[in-house]
Protein backbone atom coordinates (compact mmCIF):
# COMPACT_ATOMS: atom_id res chain seq x y z
CA UNK A 1 0.00 0.00 0.00
CA UNK A 2 1.46 3.36 -0.90
CA UNK A 3 2.00 5.82 1.83
CA UNK A 4 0.05 8.78 2.60
CA UNK A 5 1.37 12.14 1.44
CA UNK A 6 -1.34 14.22 2.79
CA UNK A 7 -4.18 13.23 5.15
CA UNK A 8 -6.95 14.46 6.81
CA UNK A 9 -8.82 13.24 9.73
CA UNK A 10 -12.21 14.99 10.80
CA UNK A 11 -11.16 17.77 9.31
CA UNK A 12 -14.17 20.40 10.56
CA UNK A 13 -14.67 24.89 10.36
CA UNK A 14 -17.42 26.69 10.52
CA UNK A 15 -17.77 30.34 9.90
CA UNK A 16 -20.98 31.54 11.67
CA UNK A 17 -24.07 29.04 10.74
CA UNK A 18 -22.04 28.22 7.48
CA UNK A 19 -19.82 25.41 7.53
CA UNK A 20 -16.79 25.02 5.14
CA UNK A 21 -15.62 21.94 6.19
CA UNK A 22 -17.68 18.77 7.90
CA UNK A 23 -15.77 16.11 9.06
CA UNK A 24 -13.29 15.45 6.16
CA UNK A 25 -11.39 12.42 6.13
CA UNK A 26 -9.07 12.48 2.98
CA UNK A 27 -5.60 10.85 2.04
CA UNK A 28 -3.94 11.94 -0.96
CA UNK A 29 -0.60 9.62 -2.00
CA UNK A 30 2.54 10.40 -3.95
CA UNK A 31 1.87 10.86 -8.13
CA UNK A 32 -1.44 11.69 -7.89
CA UNK A 33 -2.31 14.42 -9.91
CA UNK A 34 -6.03 15.84 -7.81
CA UNK A 35 -8.72 18.13 -9.31
CA UNK A 36 -10.71 20.00 -6.85
CA UNK A 37 -14.00 21.16 -8.14
CA UNK A 38 -16.97 22.57 -6.85
CA UNK A 39 -19.26 25.49 -6.67
CA UNK A 40 -18.07 28.87 -4.87
CA UNK A 41 -18.71 28.27 -1.16
CA UNK A 42 -18.68 24.66 -0.85
CA UNK A 43 -15.10 24.42 0.93
CA UNK A 44 -12.47 23.74 -1.75
CA UNK A 45 -10.11 27.06 -0.66
CA UNK A 46 -10.96 26.48 2.77
CA UNK A 47 -9.89 22.89 2.93
CA UNK A 48 -6.21 23.65 1.14
CA UNK A 49 -6.23 26.78 3.42
CA UNK A 50 -6.42 24.61 6.41
CA UNK A 51 -3.89 21.99 4.83
CA UNK A 52 -1.18 24.67 4.20
CA UNK A 53 -1.26 26.93 7.59
CA UNK A 54 -3.87 30.11 6.39
CA UNK A 55 -6.69 28.74 8.50
CA UNK A 56 -6.87 26.77 11.50
CA UNK A 57 -9.52 24.01 11.77
CA UNK A 58 -11.92 24.02 14.76
CA UNK A 59 -11.67 20.20 15.23
CA UNK A 60 -9.52 17.70 13.49
CA UNK A 61 -5.75 16.50 12.39
CA UNK A 62 -3.65 17.16 9.16
CA UNK A 63 -0.65 15.32 8.58
CA UNK A 64 1.98 15.66 5.88
CA UNK A 65 4.23 13.15 5.03
CA UNK A 66 3.56 11.14 8.50
CA UNK A 67 3.84 14.43 10.46
CA UNK A 68 1.18 16.07 12.13
CA UNK A 69 0.89 19.43 11.23
CA UNK A 70 -2.25 21.23 12.38
CA UNK A 71 -2.07 24.37 13.49
CA UNK A 72 1.58 24.99 12.17
CA UNK A 73 2.29 28.33 10.25
CA UNK A 74 2.44 28.48 6.28
CA UNK A 75 5.98 29.17 6.56
CA UNK A 76 6.52 26.19 8.60
CA UNK A 77 4.53 23.73 5.94
CA UNK A 78 6.34 25.49 3.44
CA UNK A 79 9.30 24.46 4.84
CA UNK A 80 8.14 20.61 5.33
CA UNK A 81 7.66 20.59 1.02
CA UNK A 82 4.40 21.86 0.60
CA UNK A 83 4.43 24.47 -2.69
CA UNK A 84 1.37 27.05 -2.46
CA UNK A 85 0.00 29.15 -5.65
CA UNK A 86 -3.32 31.29 -5.25
CA UNK A 87 -5.72 32.48 -7.94
CA UNK A 88 -3.95 36.04 -7.67
CA UNK A 89 -0.35 35.65 -8.60
CA UNK A 90 1.76 36.40 -5.66
CA UNK A 91 4.73 37.72 -7.35
CA UNK A 92 7.03 40.68 -6.49
CA UNK A 93 5.80 42.84 -9.32
CA UNK A 94 8.50 45.57 -9.43
CA UNK A 95 11.83 43.11 -9.44
CA UNK A 96 13.21 41.12 -12.77
CA UNK A 97 11.67 37.36 -12.50
CA UNK A 98 14.91 36.23 -12.03
CA UNK A 99 14.85 38.12 -8.80
CA UNK A 100 11.60 36.74 -7.42
CA UNK A 101 13.14 33.86 -7.59
CA UNK A 102 16.13 34.46 -5.65
CA UNK A 103 13.92 35.98 -3.25
CA UNK A 104 11.64 33.13 -2.82
CA UNK A 105 14.42 30.81 -2.64
CA UNK A 106 16.32 32.93 -0.21
CA UNK A 107 13.05 32.75 2.01
CA UNK A 108 14.08 29.19 3.30
CA UNK A 109 17.46 28.27 1.73
CA UNK A 110 19.51 31.06 2.23
CA UNK A 111 22.91 29.93 3.08
CA UNK A 112 24.44 32.35 5.54
CA UNK A 113 23.92 35.59 7.43
CA UNK A 114 21.52 37.62 6.75
CA UNK A 115 23.50 40.60 4.94
CA UNK A 116 24.83 37.93 2.28
CA UNK A 117 24.46 39.69 -1.36
CA UNK A 118 21.10 37.58 -2.86
CA UNK A 119 23.20 36.27 -5.66
CA UNK A 120 25.63 34.98 -2.60
CA UNK A 121 22.52 33.32 -0.77
CA UNK A 122 20.62 30.57 -2.88
CA UNK A 123 21.59 28.38 -5.26
CA UNK A 124 21.79 30.29 -8.93
CA UNK A 125 21.75 27.43 -10.85
CA UNK A 126 18.70 25.83 -9.67
CA UNK A 127 16.92 29.17 -9.90
CA UNK A 128 18.04 29.33 -13.46
CA UNK A 129 16.83 25.24 -14.19
CA UNK A 130 13.56 26.00 -12.63
CA UNK A 131 13.01 29.05 -14.89
CA UNK A 132 13.62 26.77 -17.67
CA UNK A 133 11.82 24.38 -16.90
CA UNK A 134 8.64 26.91 -16.77
CA UNK A 135 9.96 28.18 -19.98
CA UNK A 136 10.80 31.81 -18.41
CA UNK A 137 14.52 31.43 -18.89
CA UNK A 138 13.78 34.11 -21.88
CA UNK A 139 12.24 36.63 -19.51
CA UNK A 140 14.75 36.17 -16.74
CA UNK A 141 15.86 39.73 -17.16
CA UNK A 142 12.27 41.19 -17.71
CA UNK A 143 10.20 42.95 -14.94
CA UNK A 144 7.63 40.50 -13.23
CA UNK A 145 4.78 43.06 -13.31
CA UNK A 146 5.20 43.73 -17.76
CA UNK A 147 4.77 39.90 -18.16
CA UNK A 148 1.48 38.53 -19.59
CA UNK A 149 -1.45 37.00 -17.59
CA UNK A 150 -0.09 33.11 -18.30
CA UNK A 151 3.75 33.76 -17.66
CA UNK A 152 2.77 35.46 -14.48
CA UNK A 153 1.01 32.49 -13.48
CA UNK A 154 3.75 30.48 -14.24
CA UNK A 155 6.22 32.56 -12.67
CA UNK A 156 4.18 32.27 -9.25
CA UNK A 157 4.22 28.22 -9.90
CA UNK A 158 8.08 28.75 -10.76
CA UNK A 159 8.59 30.87 -7.01
CA UNK A 160 7.50 27.81 -5.48
CA UNK A 161 8.54 25.44 -7.37
CA UNK A 162 12.34 26.19 -6.87
CA UNK A 163 11.23 25.42 -2.51
CA UNK A 164 11.69 21.94 -4.27
CA UNK A 165 8.17 20.53 -2.62
CA UNK A 166 7.24 17.84 -2.92
CA UNK A 167 3.68 18.54 -2.91
CA UNK A 168 2.07 21.87 -5.18
CA UNK A 169 -1.06 22.86 -4.32
CA UNK A 170 -2.60 25.53 -7.11
CA UNK A 171 -5.94 27.36 -6.36
CA UNK A 172 -7.49 28.18 -9.88
CA UNK A 173 -4.18 28.02 -12.01
CA UNK A 174 -5.84 28.84 -15.37
CA UNK A 175 -8.01 32.00 -13.83
CA UNK A 176 -7.90 34.84 -15.77
CA UNK A 177 -5.37 33.71 -18.39
CA UNK A 178 -7.33 33.22 -22.33
CA UNK A 179 -9.24 30.27 -23.17
CA UNK A 180 -6.41 29.93 -26.27
CA UNK A 181 -3.39 29.75 -23.65
CA UNK A 182 -4.94 27.41 -20.92
CA UNK A 183 -4.12 24.72 -22.25
CA UNK A 184 -0.15 25.22 -23.10
CA UNK A 185 -0.43 26.95 -19.68
CA UNK A 186 -1.39 23.65 -18.01
CA UNK A 187 0.66 21.53 -20.35
CA UNK A 188 3.65 23.69 -19.15
CA UNK A 189 3.09 23.47 -15.77
CA UNK A 190 1.96 19.56 -15.42
CA UNK A 191 5.32 18.71 -17.50
CA UNK A 192 7.32 20.84 -15.19
CA UNK A 193 5.77 18.95 -11.80
CA UNK A 194 6.01 16.04 -13.62
CA UNK A 195 9.50 16.36 -13.99
CA UNK A 196 10.37 17.54 -10.11
CA UNK A 197 8.42 14.47 -9.22
CA UNK A 198 5.61 16.68 -7.25
CA UNK A 199 2.48 15.49 -6.13
CA UNK A 200 -0.12 18.33 -7.14
CA UNK A 201 -3.91 19.28 -6.18
CA UNK A 202 -5.40 21.82 -7.90
CA UNK A 203 -8.44 23.56 -8.08
CA UNK A 204 -10.19 24.05 -11.26
CA UNK A 205 -14.02 25.06 -13.01
CA UNK A 206 -12.93 24.20 -16.48
CA UNK A 207 -14.06 20.79 -17.07
CA UNK A 208 -12.09 20.17 -20.04
CA UNK A 209 -8.57 20.82 -18.46
CA UNK A 210 -10.07 18.63 -15.36
CA UNK A 211 -10.64 16.00 -17.59
CA UNK A 212 -6.98 16.75 -19.66
CA UNK A 213 -4.55 16.86 -16.75
CA UNK A 214 -6.19 15.19 -13.61
CA UNK A 215 -5.35 11.34 -12.96
CA UNK A 216 -8.22 12.00 -9.61
CA UNK A 217 -11.19 14.62 -9.32
CA UNK A 218 -12.86 15.36 -5.68
CA UNK A 219 -16.19 16.97 -5.65
CA UNK A 220 -17.49 19.45 -3.01
CA UNK A 221 -20.72 20.33 -1.99
CA UNK A 222 -21.43 22.24 0.93
CA UNK A 223 -18.62 21.50 2.76
CA UNK A 224 -18.21 18.01 2.33
CA UNK A 225 -16.74 16.16 -0.40
CA UNK A 226 -19.77 14.58 -2.42
CA UNK A 227 -17.48 12.46 -5.07
CA UNK A 228 -14.23 11.10 -5.19
CA UNK A 229 -12.36 9.17 -8.29
CA UNK A 230 -11.45 9.28 -11.45
CA UNK A 231 -12.44 11.91 -13.26
CA UNK A 232 -15.11 10.81 -15.93
CA UNK A 233 -16.54 8.82 -13.62
CA UNK A 234 -16.59 11.56 -11.13
CA UNK A 235 -18.19 13.47 -14.13
CA UNK A 236 -21.16 11.73 -14.64
CA UNK A 237 -22.53 11.59 -11.11
CA UNK A 238 -25.56 12.86 -10.89
CA UNK A 239 -25.32 14.60 -7.89
CA UNK A 240 -22.20 16.16 -9.44
CA UNK A 241 -23.96 16.90 -12.80
CA UNK A 242 -26.86 18.36 -10.70
CA UNK A 243 -24.83 20.55 -8.35
CA UNK A 244 -21.26 21.39 -9.11
CA UNK A 245 -21.35 21.26 -13.53
CA UNK A 246 -24.63 22.72 -14.04
CA UNK A 247 -26.38 20.54 -16.65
Amino acid sequence: MTAALLETRGISLAFGGVVAAESIDFTLTHGERLAVVGQNGAGKTTFINICTGHLAPSAGTVLFDGHDITNHSSRSITRRGVGRTFQLPQIFSEHTVRECLLLAASSVKRRRGFWVPLEDAVDGQDVDETLDLLQLAGRARDVAGSLPGGQRKLLDVAMALVLRPKLMIMDEPTSGVSSDEKHELMRVLMRALDERGVTTIFVEHDIDIVRRYATRLCAWIAGRIAADGPPEQVLSDPVVVRNVIGE
